[in-house]
């Protein structure tokens, strides 16, 4: 039998009895009617160990919070289909220019997509853990009508808020994918895109092709035209949409490369007139990270740009190579998790991909607290 790892203690972990009481202040705080744990992720291929890591604390912390308060809780899986899925230099200017997965997709190619590469576990977790989950790709989030109200009404508020969103150049980036039939690309980082706010319930953005040349889209509530933001604007618009919603908690949960990013979200989200009390909840989950300290990357890896670590195993960064069935990589992944959650050292903390691995492979201990 293996033994639990050795985790140091951290000023957080020393503050708790259990990982997931990080999240108390914000519940009774909130005294929602139910509580929603909100989790990402780019839709860019199979996903890796550390995806699936998060996926499964996701569910895990979920029941442990719906037990602890009473309260019902669910899992909303955010499919970020705005992911690029190639991209093209223009000569003249320099400018790269990006078409997402959405655009390249389809509709139809994006929900098979979901279905071949995330249901199978989303349902086996939920299934075993007894968590209801919902899934919503930012393609039909951007549409909704809220999530464009929300846009719009940081609109006039943009100049206090944009150097937290881009700190070096003070441009947020704002994509609008050309509008003409079987294109979609934009610049991908909006060097010559202009937003003009119109009213209160309308903006129009310009924007130049590189293929079309200039081009023109209103945008409104109604959903017409293609609002893709980058990561951090794209932040700052969801976790100011679910503020307002009366009743649910949202909890974000990432990954804890996360960590420092939020730092300017948290920021933009204060400048746009959020106080302290009203910033989204998080829950930041262990990264995974190689030999050096940087986090796991299977782009870098695949790229020959960096060794698989030292006892880490292909499977690793695509989880459908995994030697076994899907019920045994669920049992193996909440097994980990149990772990991962028995004690607040073991869940603020990194992993290397070796560690992980062992913990995936060996037969687990008895829980039992970290030393």
């Amino acid at each position: 039998m293996t033994t639990h790892p050795v985790s140091p203690n951290t000023v957080l972990a020393n503050a708790l009895s259990h990982a997931e009481d990080v999240l108390t202040p914000r519940v009774l705080a909130a005294a929602p009617e139910r509580v929603v744990f909100v989790v990402g992720t780019q839709i860019n291929g199979a996903p890796h160990i550390g995806t699936s890591l998060v996926q499964a604390l996701t569910f895990a912390t979920a029941t442990r919070i719906s037990d602890k308060f009473g309260l019902p809780a669910e899992v909303q899986f955010s499919a970020l289909d705005n992911a690029p899925y190639e991209f093209v230099k223009d000569r003249e200017t320099g400018n790269r220019y990006q078409r997402t997965y959405a655009h390249a997709l389809g509709e139809q190619g994006i929900a098979d997509q979901i279905d071949n590469l995330y249901r199978p576990l989303f349902n086996a977790l939920s299934e075993r853990l007894h968590v209801p989950y919902s899934v919503e790709t930012y393609s039909q989030q951007q549409a909704s009508e809220h999530f464009r109200r929300t846009w719009l009404r940081i609109l006039p508020r943009m100049d206090a808020a944009r150097w937290w969103l881009a700190p070096s150049t003070g441009t947020a980036h704002l994509r609008i994918p050309c509008p003409r039939p079987a294109c979609g690309w934009s610049e991908k980082y909006a060097q010559r895109t202009r937003v003009q706010p119109v009213s209160a319930e309308q903006a129009t953005v310009s924007a130049v092709c590189l293929f079309h040349g200039e081009y023109e889209v209103a945008l409104d509530a109604t959903g017409e035209g293609y609002l893709d933001l980058a990561t951090l604007y794209r932040n700052l618009v969801k976790e100011l949409a679910v503020t307002s919603r009366d009743g649910t908690l949202h909890v974000m949960v990432k990954g804890g490369d996360w960590v420092f990013g939020s730092q300017l979200v948290d920021g933009a989200l204060q400048a746009v007139g959020l106080t302290q009390g009203q910033l989204p909840a998080r829950l930041f989950c262990p990264q995974i990270v190689s030999d050096t300290g940087a986090k796991l990357s299977k782009s870098l890896i695949r790229e020959g740009r960096a060794p698989l670590p030292e006892g880490a195993a292909p499977w690793m960064l695509d989880t459908r190579d995994w030697p076994g069935s899907l019920p045994e990589y669920v049992d193996r992944l909440l097994d980990m998790t149990e772990v991962v959650l028995s004690d607040p050292r073991h869940f603020f903390r990194s992993y290397s991909a070796g560690e992980l691995s062992r913990m995936m492979t060996a037969p687990t201990a008895r829980s039992v607290p970290a030393p």
